[in-house]
């Protein structure tokens, strides 16, 4: 039988029956069934597989590796074959080997850092960046970016500037192009600073959103008209202001957290376990590197966190062997990269031209790589980011509904639940603070609601 046919015999007839009955019980819609047989075929045929149940797992991560390399699949079609394969391989066909195999990490995968991503924005120019948005946007707040682009490309540079985070950036020109629509898209040095009272009481009467959103876009307002227009704003007190509602964090409690990381799996238990043991934000664990453990004196380093500060964290004793075990298959990974002419990581800011050579050092490549190879649009280098954050945000709230946890958890919740655990062993609230990345100590008083509990020791009435 020859290289060609000699996968020819596999998905075929009763085979091929059988591969339908399983796709239909992992709920497959019946239009794409047609599609999953196609990339499986694909699959079999690209690599020259005879016979499946003769593939290790180290085999099957090998070709699901060279998949990954192959740029031009766009997310949808990578993430639809490696489901197809994962079916046939583990549902279908049984194989143990398969089912050792972290298929999460390689759904994950699929998903690749966009441009506007927060981890690779900054790698545009703020003009780049709007004219992308303006030739995917549409409506209104599109029209305001084409008409204004002048001034929000000097907002943009005025944020950089003075060092604020990308999200801050997004959400600042989102307030700015609101702003100039509500006021017939007039540019805001002839609307004049009295426009932002109208429209943040449009925000709070017409919008009813929450102080927390309209003191976002306040100050959004007032650095433009301080920061870019150098024109006065006054002390706009004359509007209404949203009614600042008091909540408390939602708190998993030991017992719940455990529950919930039982349910996940490989990558991501080890991501999840990471964000409890830790604290850190989703991303800030996502975008951590080799050079950030360590092991020595048990810490980790976040590096240029909220606020551009670093800090570190303790180190879990029991997610070391795992994390030894993790950059062992990172560098495995990295040697192969290089091998193929590749093992380039996005690096911070200006260090790509302080240290052109530190790209390729293993130290910086990411604890939690993606297993595809992403292209700059840009740029047209090859690199290898870290994997997205919304695989782990879908995981971690499956786990949490398939443990029964009822309360509203997301990956943030970790975080909520290593402060208030801390509290709860008495540890000193200005350490916690310290974890946390917090500015001011007031911001982590809130987390102080699990120390003052005023009548929940007092037995209810119905129970007496």
């Amino acid at each position: 039988m020859s290289g060609n046919d000699a996968y020819v015999h596999l998905l075929s007839g009763s085979d091929l029956d059988s591969y339908l009955a399983c796709l239909a019980r992992e709920a497959i819609h019946e239009k794409l069934r047609p599609r999953y047989i196609t990339r499986v075929k694909q699959f079999l045929r690209a690599f020259n597989i005879v016979d499946p149940a003769n593939l290790t797992k180290g085999d099957i991560v090998s070709l699901l590796t060279d998949m990954g390399r192959r740029t031009e699949l766009p997310d949808w079609q990578f993430a639809q074959c490696v489901d197809a394969v994962r079916i046939y391989f583990v549902r279908h066909l049984g194989i143990e080997a398969a089912k050792r195999v972290d298929w999460a990490h390689w759904l994950g995968s699929a998903r690749a850092l966009s441009d506007n991503h927060a981890s690779t924005a900054r790698e545009s120019a703020p003009v780049e960046l709007l004219r992308e948005r303006i030739r995917k946007g549409s409506g209104v707040l599109a029209d305001v970016r084409r008409d204004h682009e002048d001034l929000l490309v000097r907002f943009a540079t005025e944020i950089r500037v003075r060092g604020y985070a990308y999200r801050t950036e997004e959400a600042y020109e989102q307030w700015v192009c609101r702003d100039i629509a509500y006021c017939d898209g007039k540019h805001p040095s002839v609307a004049g600073a009295d426009a932002v009272s109208g429209f943040l009481n449009h925000l709070a009467v017409k919008g009813k959103v929450s102080a927390s959103t309209q003191n976002q876009a306040l100050n959004a307002l007032v650095f433009l008209y301080k920061r870019v227009l150098n024109l006065p704003v006054g002390q706009l007190d004359d509007f209404s202001r949203s009614k600042r509602k008091q909540t408390v964090p939602v708190v998993m409690t030991r017992s719940e957290v455990k529950r919930v990381l039982a349910e996940l799996d490989g990558w991501q238990r080890q991501a999840a376990s990471l964000l409890y043991g830790t604290g850190m934000r989703v991303l800030e664990c996502l975008t951590l590197r080799v050079k950030d453990i360590d092991f020595e004196y048990g810490r980790i380093l976040v590096s240029q966190a909220k606020g551009k500060k670093d800090r570190y964290v303790p180190l879990p004793q029991q997610l070391v062997v795992g994390l030894k075990a993790r950059i062992e298959s990172v560098a495995a990974l990295h040697q192969q990269d290089l091998a193929a002419g590749h093992g380039e990581v996005l690096m911070p800011e200006a260090l790509a031209r302080k240290y052109p050579n530190a790209a390729r050092d293993l130290r910086w490549q990411f604890l939690f790589p993606s297993g595809r190879l992403s292209v700059d649009q840009r740029s047209g280098k090859v690199r290898r980011h870290h994997l997205h954050e919304s695989s782990l945000q879908r995981a971690v709230k499956q786990a949490a509904q398939s443990a029964g946890i009822t309360k509203r958890v997301g990956c943030h919740t970790f975080r909520h639940c290593f402060a208030t655990h801390l509290l709860e062993s008495r540890h000193d609230i200005r350490t916690v603070q310290e974890l946390l990345g917090h500015a001011d100590v007031s911001t982590t008083m809130i987390y102080t609601h699990v120390l003052n509990r005023p009548g929940l020791s007092v037995a209810s009435p119905l129970d007496s």
